[in-house]
């Protein structure tokens, strides 16, 4: 059975009127006690006069983004960050008055209105896009000015003005009615790597770009820089007065070189119920394209989850789970809604018993890292990957 310190309660991901929490198939456990630790620890490392972003972009990693916006504030970050306007109304409702800054691209006259109206701060790529905010306020008859964060291309090819036209970007944006400079920011392509060439080079980058800026008579209000590795890599000269942390908010590491930087605790855990248990005879073939051939008698038990839950279909026959605090072998292919173990090494395994697929089951582990290891991706695509069919049960 599970232990928890308190009752939990759904987080806000999923509604859960239904069913109580120990009646689900499956669900997705947030330790919100570790979340609230990992934003304690990184304030604590942080330079005295930086401040955190917590990153609640995709459901906050797929924890849950009402639950977690407010843990983080009430544990010391400042602001928060998603990628759309609807993830930040979804902050609103929920209740958080925190700023949020929106990192992505924002256009429309719709997008505009409801920024305004929901006092969001959004990221201005490109005068183009700074005009057409500034228009749209004007049509509006806006009566005061939005704040607003310009963005840099130091190197990431993504969104953001080269940064060598900083200067003309932003003596723009400082010109144009009902728009006030919030920050000034850029985002490192290669901060987890443990050559550092890449990254110093973006740095010089943002660097010269300020010194520009500040050439022009304009001082920037606020810099930022640094992701969740670059806050954990080079304290002093990246972190600037805010960084913005995403993956180390939720207890996991961007990079292994970096994991003695400071202490997380990771925050989710992956779990499900076991709905059947069964002897099969040597030569018995398991699941779908029988993939998988019984080579002795072995006690085989169906778990409750499979790939339309998030569990990688890719997995099949190179997982492990763990129940009673033992590792076991995942059989056969994952399936849309279940998966199949190999408990004979377990003896009288019964219905209902939870298997923990991510997380910890006495002294053993399996994290999102492992899972990614093993599929040679990376464990943010793990953790976004966790469907919404899924109860996130909020624990202490």
């Amino acid at each position: 059975m599970l232990s928890h310190k308190q009752t939990p309660s759904f987080a806000d991901s999923q509604e859960c009127d239904t069913y109580a929490w120990f009646s689900q198939r499956a669900w997705v456990e947030i330790d919100l006690g570790a979340l609230s630790y990992n934003v304690q620890q990184l304030v604590q490392f942080l330079s005295p006069r930086t401040q955190l972003m917590a990153v609640v972009k995709a459901d906050a990693y797929g924890h849950g983004a009402v639950t977690v916006a407010q843990t983080v504030i009430q544990s010391g970050a400042s602001w928060l960050g998603v990628a759309t306007v609807p993830e930040a109304i979804q902050l609103r409702e929920g209740g958080i008055q925190a700023p949020i800054l929106i990192l992505g691209a924002t256009h429309t006259a719709e997008q505009i209105h409801a920024i305004a109206h929901w006092k969001l701060q959004p990221t201005l790529c490109s005068p183009k896009q700074a005009l057409v905010f500034s228009n749209t306020l004007e049509s509006m008859n806006y009566g005061s000015a939005i704040p607003v964060h310009i963005k840099l291309d130091t190197g990431m090819s993504r969104l953001g003005t080269n940064w060598q036209q900083a200067g003309e970007f932003v003596q723009l944006v400082q010109r144009l009615p009902h728009l006030e400079i919030a920050s000034i920011y850029s985002h490192l392509a290669t901060a987890d790597d443990p050559d550092t060439t890449a990254m110093e080079e973006q740095h010089k980058r943002f660097e010269e770009a300020i010194a520009q800026i500040k050439a022009m008579g304009i001082q920037p209000p606020c810099l930022h820089l640094a992701n969740s590795a670059a806050a954990l890599t080079d304290p002093p000269a990246l972190h600037y007065d805010i960084v913005r942390v995403g993956l180390a908010v939720y207890g996991l590491y961007p990079a292994t070189h970096l994991q003695n930087a400071i202490d997380l605790k990771p925050v989710l855990q992956l779990k499900a119920r076991v709905t059947q248990v069964k002897t099969i005879a040597p030569g018995t073939a398991v699941s779908y394209g029988h993939q998988f051939i019984a080579p002795r008698e072995l006690r085989l038990a169906v778990v409750g989850i499979g790939y339309a839950d998030g569990v990688p279909r890719s997995l099949s026959n190179k997982m492990q789970a763990l129940i009673r605090g033992q590792r076991v072998p995942q059989i056969g292919t994952i399936t849309m809604d279940q998966l199949m173990l190999d408990v004979s090494a377990i003896p009288n395994i019964q219905e209902g018993e939870v298997v923990t697929l991510l997380g910890e089951q006495g002294k053993e582990q399996i994290s999102a890292d492992d899972w990614a290891e093993q599929l040679n991706t990376i464990s943010w695509e793990i953790l976004c990957g966790f469907k919404h069919r899924l109860p996130r049960v909020a624990v202490m």
